[in-house]
C-alpha cells in the first residue's frame, strides 16, 4: 500500500529529519516548519518510527484540502476512506490545531471532524453506532491557511521517549534536541565528546547512541503495532534490521556533574540506554575539567532557573566557564541555552549561533569550532581591510 507520511519534529530539526529520512530511502515531497511529508509505504511505517532520530511523531497522511467552511471541513473528511484505516470496533478520537484559518475553534473542529469519520464509516461499514472498545486510532487535524490535512497518528507515545529516560532533573533537554545538537558537534572516534552539566546525561547518552548506531525506538512501542490494517511483524523486523545494524566504536563520552543526584541519575540512563560502556559518569565541577592532553569537543545545556536558582547565578556561571573553557583551546565548544545575551557573559562571540526549540521554548545553540589562531587571523584580515576603506 502506498502511503503519504508526515514526520513532525521540533522547529529547526526539519533539515536533519528529511536527510535521515532520505537516507531510509525514501522520498520527501515537502518540508514546512516543524515537518517533512514524505511518500512510503506499510513498511516504512514501520521503520520510519523505529529509526527516525529526530522525528517527535509519524502520521499516515489520508488528505489535505481547503476549508472556509464547516461544511467544507465535513464534507471533505468524509470524502477519505477512513473505513480502509480503522475497523467497527476500534476507539478513534480526534485532536489538532488550526494556524491563521477562519476555522479557528478546535472544539468545533473536532465535533466537525468526528461526525464526518462517523458518517463515513457508517456508510462503509452499515452500521450507524460504533463502540469504539478496541484498538485506539489517533485522529489528527491540522488546518493552516485554510488548508486541513487529516492524518492518523501511528507513534502514539511521542518519538523522543525513546524509553532510558525514567526520571530528569528541572527542565530537561528534549531527547530529539539532544540527539541534534550532539550531531552538529560533530562526534568522532578520536574526539572525546564530554558534557560537563549533563544532568540526566541526555546529551552524552544521543551521542553514543548515533556513534554506535542504535536505532532510538529500538526499546519502545508504537500506537501502529495494534492497528488491524498493518502486519505486527513489520515492526519486528524493523527492529531485528535496527539490532544488526548496530555498532562497535572506539568513540568515548564523558558525562559529569557537580551534583551527586545529576550523575547518580545520568549513570542510570546510560545504563537503560546500553550506552555505559561507552559513556563515563562521574562527580565533577565544569570549572575545574582538564583537557589532559587528548582533542575534545565540550557540548552542555547548562542548568538554569530551577536547578540553580536564579538568572543571576546563571550569568555567573557563564562568566566562570567561559574563562576556563577556553583555557581548554583548541577544544571546540557547543552550548545550549534559552538565555539571549549568553555570549556577553561568556565572554566572546560565537563563530555560530542557531536558534532551536526544546518544546515550545526557544533556545540558542552557541558554537565555537575556531581556533584561536584562526579567529586572530579573521580579526587581522578584517582590520586590514578596514584601514583600505579609510
Amino acid at each position: 500500500m502506498k502511503l503519504e507520511l508526515v514526520a513532525t519534529c521540533l522547529f529547526g530539526l526539519e533539515r536533519l529529519l528529511g536527510e535521515e529520512i532520505e537516507a531510509l530511502g525514501y522520498e520527501k515531497i515537502s518540508t514546512i516548519d516543524g515537518r517533512v511529508t514524505f511518500l512510503g509505504d506499510e513498511e516504512a511505517v514501520a521503520l520510519s518510527n523505529v529509526f527516525l532520530r529526530y522525528a517527535e511523531r509519524v502520521f499516515i497522511k489520508l488528505g489535505s484540502f481547503r476549508v472556509e467552511s464547516f461544511e467544507e471541513l465535513f464534507e471533505g473528511t468524509r470524502a477519505l476512506p477512513w473505513a480502509d484505516f480503522i475497523g467497527s470496533a476500534d476507539e478513534f478520537p480526534v485532536k489538532g490545531h488550526s494556524i491563521h484559518s477562519k476555522l479557528f475553534s478546535i472544539p468545533d473542529c473536532q465535533a466537525i471532524v468526528k461526525k464526518a469519520v462517523v458518517r463515513s464509516m457508517s456508510e462503509r461499514y452499515g452500521i450507524s453506532i460504533f463502540p469504539e472498545e478496541g484498538v485506539k486510532v489517533q485522529i489528527e487535524f491540522f488546518i493552516l491557511n485554510d488548508i486541513a490535512t487529516l492524518m492518523i497518528d501511528t507513534s502514539g507515545t511521542a518519538l523522543h521517549k525513546r524509553g532510558y529516560r525514567k526520571d530528569a532533573l528541572g527542565a530537561p533537554i528534549r531527547e530529539t534536541l539532544a540527539a541534534a545538537i550532539a550531531a552538529t558537534s560533530r562526534p568522532r572516534e578520536n574526539v572525546l565528546l564530554w558534557d560537563p552539566m549533563c544532568g540526566s546525561g541526555t546529551i552524552a547518552i544521543e551521542a553514543a547512541m548515533q556513534m554506535r548506531r542504535i536505532a532510538p525506538g529500538i526499546k519502545r512501542s508504537f500506537a501502529a503495532e495494534k492497528f488491524g490494517f498493518l502486519d505486527k511483524k513489520l515492526f519486528d523486523l524493523a527492529r531485528e534490521e535496527a539490532r544488526e545494524g548496530e555498532i562497535k566504536t572506539e568513540f568515548r563520552a564523558y558525562a559529569s556533574d557537580v551534583d551527586p543526584e545529576a550523575v547518580a541519575l545520568a549513570e542510570r540512563n546510560a545504563a537503560l540506554a546500553g550506552v555505559l560502556d561507552t559513556v563515563k559518569v562521574f562527580k565533577m565541577d565544569a570549572r575545574e575539567i582538564r583537557a589532559d592532553g587528548v582533542r575534545g569537543t565540550i557540548v552542555t545545556n547548562p542548568p538554569y532557573g530551577e536547578r540553580l536558582g536564579s538568572q543571576r547565578e546563571a550569568e555567573r556561571l557563564y562568566t566562570e566557564i567561559g574563562e576556563h573553557f577556553r583555557s581548554l583551546s583548541p577544544w571546540q565548544v557547543y552550548i545550549i541555552t534559552s538565555h539571549p545575551s549568553f555570549e556577553k557573559f561568556y565572554g566572546l562571540r560565537a563563530d555560530k549561533v542557531r536558534k532551536l526549540y526544546n518544546g515550545m521554548l526557544p533556545c540558542y545553540l552557541y558554537q565555537y569550532f575556531k581556533s584561536d589562531l584562526r579567529r586572530e587571523s579573521e580579526r587581522a584580515e578584517l582590520r586590514s581591510k578596514n584601514k583600505k576603506h579609510k
